[in-house]
């Protein structure tokens, strides 16, 4: 094998390891709702600045990032995301602006970031949250107690 197919290798399993250990986001609601009510999952709406929030980024790293809440979150909850990036680079397609801002229009009226929203699969609100500067087991019982 040459340097360049096993420099190609190299890469293909860096993104590939990369891949399965990122949050399964779904980002449109019927989706999501359809999914939670197959599999009696809550939906765990996330309101996000992913580009511009402080608050968020922390959230997303100390909880929706490590690997015990995507590990529980996998089997317990339908991950929903309603991002809002300011920077041009990261803009969405207009067609997932239209879906984030429905969202922010229905469980979001006040524009409160980081927002997290938890969600039956008929899409009625059990409960709401933000950034609570604490571990994922706690955040997870703090979501589940809605």
């Amino acid at each position: 094998m040459n340097d360049y197919m096993k420099m190609s290798l190299l890469i293909i399993s860096i993104l590939s390891s990369y891949t399965l250990s990122a949050q399964n986001w779904i980002l449109d609601i019927n989706e999501a709702k359809e999914n939670a009510s197959e599999t009696n999952k809550k939906i765990v709406l996330v309101f996000q600045g992913s580009d511009w929030c402080a608050p968020c980024i922390k959230l997303d790293k100390e909880i929706w990032s490590t690997e015990e809440f995507k590990k529980y979150a996998d089997t317990h909850f339908i991950m929903l995301q309603a991002d809002f990036p300011r920077k041009r680079k990261n803009a969405l397609s207009e067609e997932q602006q239209q879906k984030n801002n429905l969202l922010a229009e229905t469980y979001n009226k006040k524009g409160h970031f980081p927002f997290v929203v938890v969600l039956n699969s008929k899409g009625n609100v059990l409960g709401e949250s933000g950034y609570i500067k604490t571990n994922p087991s706690s955040y997870i019982s703090h979501i589940n107690s809605f």
